[in-house]
């Protein structure tokens, strides 16, 4: 193909970022396979070294949810570490405190270390998916960077395909839910070390930006010399190619703007950006997927019922088949016109699962829900993540990254939360009315997906 291809040293340092997603996914869902054999019942005997932790269903819930409280925490200082020390030096700590995190959960002997545990790996999600999107987009060729930011989500949902596989295969042994948290630490030790030892380059905008020479000695007092093994060149091809504006004022140099300085003072070309990439990412969480898949078991298995075990599965492999069609449509159609077929599929794949639902349809309700993971696997999942460093400023990329991740991770403790309840308002009790909470996000989907559109168009994407 024509224009600048990655080089093998190139995807070796592409697959080392995709551990954070993939990493991310991984922990999504691995309570929702481990449930079973990870807890038991408050008044089971204690063990030294237990092979389930009693806990309530309360308990459970809060072990679930502090995620994303542990999420959002770290997307508030990604910037600062990302801007400051650079792209792989995130990437690294994300990783690190990865390794922290998994230790705990898999030594664990109670309730709140457990808790402790997935708060440290909900800082590293919240860290790491603010930098390896754009770590990923600034070293990527720029005819590739459409079809390439695809791979984050395809990270995403790879991580949470091999839970669902490690959870079938561990998750019935006795204290075999130990081994899926020592087999992500185990990754995460190796992702760690690799950045340590600078075996991957940084970012070649971030050391321009740092006035640092690629592949040479440090140019700036007091920072580390890059090792010239991981030269930045050495990612591409020799080949010449032609950059878009986007791509330019991509790579334009700039001092950083800090998160408080966007949140109090929008420079005048940052607020669009800013309401492009906001709105793009709470379109995932408003849409319901997180509720619509944890419902999904529950309308899927009373229509199989002797495949129960393997529904998430099942949905799971829909959602990784439906991540490949991007890559080669990015940049065929581009993110506006992806986003918006995404979102037709989403509404009417919502508006359909609450008729089905409220006419007790199940068979309707159950394609509906595929096809709704369908639908946003194709755009919804993995453009917001593309469009982060494609229409912010280079100086702003950072901050507006943590602006909107932070978005996604409350509009996700948010909906997760108020789901259930929401679900109870709306239907009165009624089980033929318990439907409407899915037309709900359909409506607020439609809004949110309005204001990106518009967006898209006033800059050009």
């Amino acid at each position: 193909m024509s224009g600048k291809t990655f080089s093998v040293y190139g995807w070796t340092v592409c697959l080392w970022i995709l551990l954070v997603p993939f990493q991310y996914g991984y922990h999504i869902s691995v309570l929702n396979q481990l449930h079973a054999s990870l807890t038991c019942s408050p008044t089971a005997t204690a063990l030294q070294f237990k092979q389930c932790i009693p806990m309530t269903e309360l308990q459970f819930s809060l072990l679930t949810s502090i995620f994303t409280v542990g999420g959002l925490a770290g997307s508030l200082f990604a910037n600062v570490v990302s801007d400051g020390y650079g792209r792989r030096a995130g990437s690294t700590l994300s990783s690190a405190i990865l390794v922290l995190g998994t230790a705990i959960q898999a030594l664990a002997g109670s309730v709140g270390a457990l808790c402790a545990g997935r708060f440290f790996v909900g800082i590293s999600a919240g860290l790491g998916l603010c930098v390896s999107p754009v770590y990923l987009a600034e070293i990527t060729p720029a005819k590739l960077r459409g079809k390439l930011g695809v791979l984050t989500q395809i990270g995403i949902v790879f991580g949470i395909f091999g839970t669902q596989v490690i959870g079938l295969v561990m998750g019935g042994r006795d204290g075999g839910w130990r081994w899926v948290f020592v087999g992500s630490g185990a990754l995460a030790v190796a992702q760690t070390a690799i950045g340590a030892m600078k075996l991957v380059v940084d970012s070649p905008e971030w050391l321009a930006a740092h006035g640092r020479a690629v592949g040479g000695p440090a140019i700036h007092k007091g920072t580390d010399e890059e090792p010239r093994g991981a030269d930045t060149e050495a990612l591409l091809s020799e080949e010449t190619d032609d950059e878009s504006p986007a791509d330019i004022r991509l790579k334009t140099p700039q001092s950083s703007i800090s998160l408080p300085a966007v949140l109090l003072k929008t420079p005048s070309d940052v607020r669009l950006p800013l309401l492009i990439v906001s709105f793009a990412m709470l379109s995932q969480q408003v849409s319901g997927i997180n509720a619509v898949l944890y419902y999904s078991n529950d309308i899927l298995s009373s229509t199989l019922p002797d495949l129960g075990p393997y529904i998430s599965l099942f949905i799971t492999i829909v959602n990784v088949l439906m991540t490949f069609p991007p890559i080669f449509l990015m940049h065929r159609l581009g993110p506006k016109t992806l986003l918006l077929i995404s979102t037709f599929g989403a509404v009417t794949s919502l508006i359909l699962v609450g008729v089905g639902l409220n006419q007790d349809w199940k068979v309707l309700s159950s394609v509906m829900i595929v096809l709704f993971v369908m639908s946003f696997a194709v755009g919804l999942g993995p453009v917001p993540f593309i469009l982060v460093p494609q229409v912010s400023p280079y100086y702003a990329t950072s901050a507006l990254s943590s602006i909107a991740l932070s978005l996604n991770w409350i509009v996700n403790f948010l909906v997760g939360l108020a789901f259930l309840p929401l679900r109870k308002l709306l239907s009165g009790g009624d089980p033929s009315k318990q439907g409407r909470v899915f037309w709900v996000f359909a409506a607020i989907l439609i809004v949110c997906m309005l204001v990106v559109a518009r967006g898209l168009k006033r800059v050009g994407a």
